[in-house]
């Protein structure tokens, strides 16, 4: 019969293995990213926890959250600004990432919007936000809005601007036509020297060919890259993490056709849920150090 004494070094080491493992295991779920642990740790916790609704978890296998936050360069220690996060998909995982160590403001739409689709938004987003003061009560709201409202964070104070499937919108016909530039000058000058700009949106695969306005909600990589070089930024580079090759580019009511929007409703509804949400390019872009 096994003594006590035994029994509880076995019982000990059997523990120390156990986390040695887990600690293992975080360490290389970490790395597989580039990320450090703290962040990796903090992006795991906000992507995984119960703020979040199952209808946006279920998005999480077209958006990549993790892996898309790794290639931009996040920490959880950074200033980040969000620029138009809507409803706040994106913001869910943010602001409890940023909230022991860091800093988010979110750059919303100006507090009276003119568009339908920004007013809802934006009350959305608000009702979250009053809803969890425990995950969003540190944010910090901003606007950006064409003409005047362009201070999305204190000039030269963010690590990270990002903007998640909005550029689009900048180049359509119900916008100045300078929007697009402004706002990339805006983003430009709340970074830091060598600070990061992010941005996913709906990829158009030839520049040549695209819609001048995005009526269809794409945008090509070149002009992008355009816009920003425009503004002083250096391009950094960019990853196929959101890139969906089911996504064939010609559907009849643009990328709202595809899920989540489903803008046809039940025709062809099957057929759009498996293509999934849109092919997506994601980019980077530094701001010079001199």
């Amino acid at each position: 019969m096994m003594s006590n004494r035994r029994a509880d070094s076995l019982a000990v080491q059997l523990v120390t293995v156990m986390l040695l493992q887990a600690l293992s295991a975080v360490t290389a779920n970490a790395a597989e990213y580039g990320l450090d642990q703290a962040t990796s740790a903090a992006l795991d916790s906000a992507i995984g926890g119960e703020h979040r609704s199952a209808a946006n978890r279920a998005r999480d296998k077209y958006r990549h959250p993790k892996q898309t936050l790794a290639f931009f360069g996040f920490r959880s220690d950074m200033t980040v600004v969000e620029i138009w996060p809507g409803g706040g998909w994106y913001t869910e995982i943010l602001a409890p990432a940023l909230k022991e160590n860091g800093t988010l403001y979110a750059a919303q739409y100006s507090v009276n919007p003119p568009r339908a689709y920004q007013r809802r938004y934006f009350g959305e987003f608000l009702t979250k936000a009053g809803k969890a003061p425990d995950v969003y009560g540190d944010v910090i709201i901003t606007a950006l809005d064409f003409p005047h409202e362009l201070e999305i964070a204190p000039r030269g104070t963010a690590d990270l601007v990002l903007t998640f499937r909005n550029a689009h919108n900048w180049v359509g016909q119900s916008y100045p036509k300078v929007a697009a530039q402004v706002a990339f000058k805006a983003m430009y000058d709340a970074l830091q020297p060598g600070g990061v700009l992010g941005i996913v949106d709906h990829r158009w695969p030839d520049a040549d060919d695209e819609d001048p306005g995005s009526a269809n909600g794409y945008i090509s990589e070149k002009r992008l890259i355009a816009f920003a070089e425009q503004a002083g930024f250096e391009f950094a580079g960019h990853s196929d993490v959101n890139r969906n090759p089911r996504d064939t580019h010609d559907h009849p009511e643009g990328v709202w056709t595809l899920p989540p929007t489903l803008a046809l409703g039940d025709d062809d509804r099957d057929r759009y849920l498996a293509v999934g949400e849109s092919d997506r390019l994601t980019i980077k872009f530094v701001k010079p150090t001199d």
